[in-house]
């Protein structure tokens, strides 16, 4: 319902044979090219503000390029960089471009190594020179440097001080730059150290520089540099010299998958990407563990480094809920579960009056949960079914199993994505009739006045979509009563690891809380909880306390979510509106090995988070009150 804003998908590969290999096998020395677009493609939904790709040849006579690059904005941005790949090859004859000793010798982008990314701002910085891969460039090989990831980090400021004081100069502001930097400064640190190596025992001119390509360890230097960050991440990285290397955040905040065989390596954010692109088994595909790292020698020997030892692990759950592809088949039950648990609130919202009920979801990306929402009242009907033939006391007749066995669910496409709204509308009311416009109704699809109409989301975040367009398109049918489902719980807190919320004005779910706590006169609490917040700006992050929890604490989420309808119920809407949440307890029956849930409960899994969410609650209440 309201898009939420994602940092990122990422893609690496490495092909284990010459580009001969597989214009022979495959018919085209671009099979790793192809299967990259393939991989990139797949992962659209993590990114549709840029993209761009690196690519590494391994081997390439001094004077010749070995790194290249390829970046774009826009949603067709996947398209456009792959067209400018092909067009680099526009002028090349049939007979050269099928010649793989050639394309390899010769042509922009025949390499081994391939690494791609999509991205999604979260930042509210925009331009082609924040689209990875970033490079750092050098005259040694070695010290050439690609970076990309899908990440946030929480504590740039502290970083970029550091390495500041030991005399770096970031170019730019931002926590890539300032990553690519600080990689950059620990693999020159390696190359020199190891050029001292050799040279001690008296190598000399391109023996070094093949030697120190040989015997280079990215384990030290993304241990040394990512041993005070603060966020969540998967890096991905390529050397001009041919090592390439991804790394997991130790929390495991960010998701990452691999697969390896005697032709291929590939790594994505997502595992399904994967068995898609090379029809491979889900078994086949293993997960990118927290603090562990996967590094690929220029001779193609892979190996995983535990570079950061795991802490408090909490993957991020609205992955499982929002942002991941729903054909992953753990992803896919999780999301039918999270829909199943939701049975006895909603009907008790509806006051157990099936027959009178409509379900449908909001389109697309609750329609997994909304089919576990179904099958879960299937079941509750069943059981129904059987205890009221059990208390007929006698063996029914034809008529009264007939009425009995007819009770069905009731399940219609009431809302349909009709547009994309667009910004070209700049005068306020225009706009909001435009929202409101965003998604259509199937006519006929309940009876008026009569029927409850139970729709699902996945989530239910600022709520502005619901006030705008939702709800008052929904009551065009004639509702009896309209029941709004989330299938995740209440978002309550801002996220600092990848996802665009970031500000406690944002949330629905806080608005109702401050709104309930001035009609009931505890304005107090406010005042304490800003004076415990404010008080500890200055301590060390790891010292800090979630005091917004205070807000919540003197309410039930019921309570909350009543107050949510009044702020988000337009003027002249006929039907009874409820909305009814998932519950924390839910969500953990139905993703139990991804407990990051933060942005539900407050618990954030780093220090950086607590820091970010004090300053976020202190410069809200200092815009809206004055204490």
């Amino acid at each position: 319902m309201e898009q939420l804003k994602h940092e990122c998908g990422v893609a690496m590969i490495r092909l284990m044979k010459p580009l001969a290999y597989y214009q022979r096998k495959y018919g085209t020395w671009m099979y790793g090219l192809n299967k990259l677009y393939l991989m990139m493609e797949k992962q659209h939904n993590r990114g549709q503000e840029g993209a761009g790709l690196a690519c590494v040849k391994l081997e390439a006579n001094p004077g010749e390029e070995y790194m290249f690059r390829e970046r774009a904005l826009g949603a067709g941005a996947i398209t456009e960089i792959f067209t400018a790949v092909q067009g680099k090859f526009k002028d090349v004859s049939p007979e050269l471009l099928h010649d793989a000793d050639y394309a390899q010798r010769c042509l922009p982008f025949a390499g081994e190594i391939y690494m791609g990314h999509l991205r999604y701002s979260t930042t509210g910085k925009s331009g082609l020179s924040y689209v990875h891969p970033f490079l750092r460039r050098n005259n040694w090989r070695a010290k050439n440097l690609a970076l990309c990831g899908n990440f946030n980090m929480t504590n740039v400021d502290e970083i970029f001080e550091q390495i500041t004081a030991e005399g770096q100069h970031p170019r730019i502001y931002s926590d890539t730059y300032i990553m690519l930097e600080q990689v950059g400064h620990r693999l020159d640190r390696e190359v020199e150290r190891l050029y001292q190596q050799y040279k001690q025992e008296g190598l000399e001119g391109m023996d070094i520089t093949h030697a120190i390509e040989e015997h280079i360890d990215l384990s030290n230097v993304i241990r040394s540099s990512s041993k005070d960050w603060d966020g969540g991440y998967v890096i991905c990285g390529l050397t001009g010299s041919g090592e390439s290397f991804a790394m997991r955040d130790p929390w495991g905040i960010r998701p990452a998958f691999w697969y390896m065989d005697d032709e291929i390596m590939v790594l994505a954010s997502e595992r399904p990407v994967i068995q898609t692109t090379l029809d491979v088994p889900v078994d086949s595909v293993h997960e990118l563990l927290p603090g562990q790292a996967l590094l690929m020698s220029k001779a193609g020997k892979m190996r995983l480094v535990q570079v950061n030892k795991a802490k408090n692990v909490k993957p991020c759950s609205f992955e499982r809920i929002y942002f991941s592809r729903g054909s992953d088949v753990d992803i896919y039950r999780e999301r039918k579960m999270l829909g199943e648990k939701l049975v006895d609130p909603i009907l008790k919202a509806v006051d157990y009056d099936l027959e009178h009920t409509v379900f449908s979801f909001i389109p697309n990306t609750a329609e997994v949960a909304f089919y576990g929402l179904l099958e879960g009242f299937d079941n509750y009907l069943n059981q129904l079914k059987i205890k009221e033939i059990e208390a007929l006391g006698h063996t029914p007749d034809h008529e009264e199993l007939e009425k009995i066995l007819s009770m069905r669910i009731r399940s219609e496409k009431v809302a349909i994505k009709d547009i994309k709204l667009r910004t070209f509308i700049a005068e306020g009311n225009s706009r909001n009739d435009l929202a409101a416009h965003v998604y259509d109704i199937t006519y006929g699809s309940l009876v008026p006045y009569v029927d409850n109409l139970v729709v699902i989301d996945d989530s239910i975040v600022r709520g502005t979509t619901l006030k705008q367009s939702i709800i008052k398109i929904l009551d065009r049918l004639h509702p009896k009563k309209i029941v709004i489902v989330s299938s995740s719980p209440q978002v309550r807190y801002p996220d600092y690891y990848g996802i665009d919320m970031a500000k406690m004005s944002e949330f629905i779910a806080f608005k109702a809380a401050i709104e309930l706590l001035r009609e009931r006169g505890m304005c107090d609490v406010i005042e304490q909880a800003y004076k415990k917040s404010k008080a500890q700006v200055g301590l060390p992050k790891e010292q800090m306390v979630n005091y917004v929890k205070e807000i919540y604490a003197p309410f039930s989420d019921e309570e909350i979510s009543v107050k949510m309808v009044e702020l988000l119920t337009p003027k002249g809407i006929q039907a009874k509106v409820e909305i009814v949440y998932q519950t924390r307890e839910g969500l953990r029956e139905a993703c139990p090995k991804h407990l990051g849930d933060w942005y539900f409960s407050g618990d954030y899994p780093t220090p950086g988070g607590v820091r970010l969410l004090n300053q976020a609650f202190i410069d809200y209440i200092e815009q809206v009150y004055q204490f």
